[in-house]
């Protein structure tokens, strides 16, 4: 599939945090061809076994196990009164309300309802208030229906998306919601088909976690559950645009990031490194002193600790319902993955050990 057809899927499917479903299921027909085995755990993440070979299968031989994650929530809305056939409304996740005016909205009630995100007009505000940001309780979605009707199809609690598909602009830009963190699954949906005729040693399970934007719980939950050796979130992170520093930010279309930092273990980043410069695929380094705030801060203290990197796609808007990302920029990253695991060996696990044995010649010397 070519890479901006996946990605305009990926994006115009809904998947709001903690009701993934629609979204978990896209992903299940898009990776299922190209794993050994694909299923849910309790808590909805998605996650694909592409097997290794070369070793045994009995738990004294086991394969070593590599988790690329990526996370296929988005953020969106949900009702919270009804007024006169009007809606209230609050976020889900990281929704700015300073965006909403508007916007095309479907509200998912009994069946999906088409509304669109209003507020009063300016010529009934009073002066004072004319120039401020609407607070949420001043904003309603408007579905166009009779006060008695919206009151059998919906109700308090009801889930809204926005309204908006993917458009291809120029110089091989894509722009649409949730590209946070679809074009990330996008990444792992390549990782996995260039791995489908090439012989790697370790277990790779691709996994599309759930509820990232409300508290990274699918990472906590599906890295206890797979329990990897090792692993690899990908996220986006920020591009430049105007207002923002050029020192902070990352240029598009110039190759994806890679995060140093308390979060990252140093000899796997040095790896992904080494393997970016062998195959001439440019890349930034992301440098963050404490929290990511991505899937990584929660798989790297699953259990008793795994050793985690973190490849970043810049992205402009995020947040917004029109992310703007770089087509060849989620295609290097996934061909910077996919041959980073095709050369994995199976003893790699021991070289990333935070103390070893000092070599005896340089001892002596």
């Amino acid at each position: 599939m070519k890479t901006n057809v996946l990605l305009r899927q990926l994006s115009d499917v809904v998947g709001i945090s903690g009701h993934e479903a629609p979204a978990r299921d896209l992903v299940r027909q898009i990776w299922e061809p190209l794993v050994d085995e694909i299923r849910d755990d309790k808590m909805s993440n998605l996650i694909a076994l592409k097997k290794g070979q070369g070793m045994g299968e009995d738990a004294s031989t086991a394969r070593p196990k590599l988790m690329l994650a990526a996370h296929i929530d988005e953020i969106g809305l949900r009702v919270t009164g009804i007024e006169k056939g009007f809606l209230r409304i609050t976020r889900v996740g990281g929704t700015d309300q300073r965006l909403l005016l508007g916007l095309e909205v479907t509200v998912h009630g009994q069946r999906d309802l088409p509304g669109i995100v209003a507020t009063r007009p300016p010529h009934v505000l009073p002066q004072s208030e004319r120039k401020k940001s609407v607070p949420w309780d001043q904003i309603f979605v408007d579905v166009g229906l009779p006060p008695d009707e919206v009151e059998q199809l919906l109700q308090v609690g009801d889930l809204i998306s926005f309204r908006r598909e993917a458009v291809e602009l120029k110089n091989n830009r894509i722009a649409g919601k949730a590209m946070d963190d679809r074009a990330s699954v996008a990444i792992v949906t390549l990782v996995l088909e260039q791995l489908a005729n090439v012989k790697h040693a370790w277990d790779v399970y691709a996994v599309a976690t759930v509820q990232e934007e409300t508290g990274l719980k699918g990472a906590m939950t599906s890295a206890y559950g797979v329990a990897p050796d090792m692993a690899v979130a990908l996220d986006v992170t920020f591009a430049k645009q105007p207002g923002l520093s050029d020192d902070e930010f990352f240029p598009l279309g110039k190759g994806p990031t890679i995060s140093v930092g308390p979060n990252f273990h140093p000899k796997l980043v040095e790896r992904l490194k080494e393997v970016a410069k062998a195959q001439e695929i440019s890349y930034h380094v992301a440098p963050i002193s404490g929290r990511s705030g991505t899937d990584a801060w929660a798989i790297q203290v699953a259990r008793e600790g795994v050793p985690t990197a973190l490849i970043g796609l810049p992205l402009r808007y995020m947040h917004q319902p029109v992310e703007l990302l770089d087509v060849q920029d989620v295609e290097r990253a996934g061909r910077w993955l996919a041959t980073f695991v095709a050369g994995l060996e199976a003893d790699f696990l021991d070289t990333l050990a935070w103390h070893q044995e000092p070599d005896s010649d340089a001892e002596s010397e």
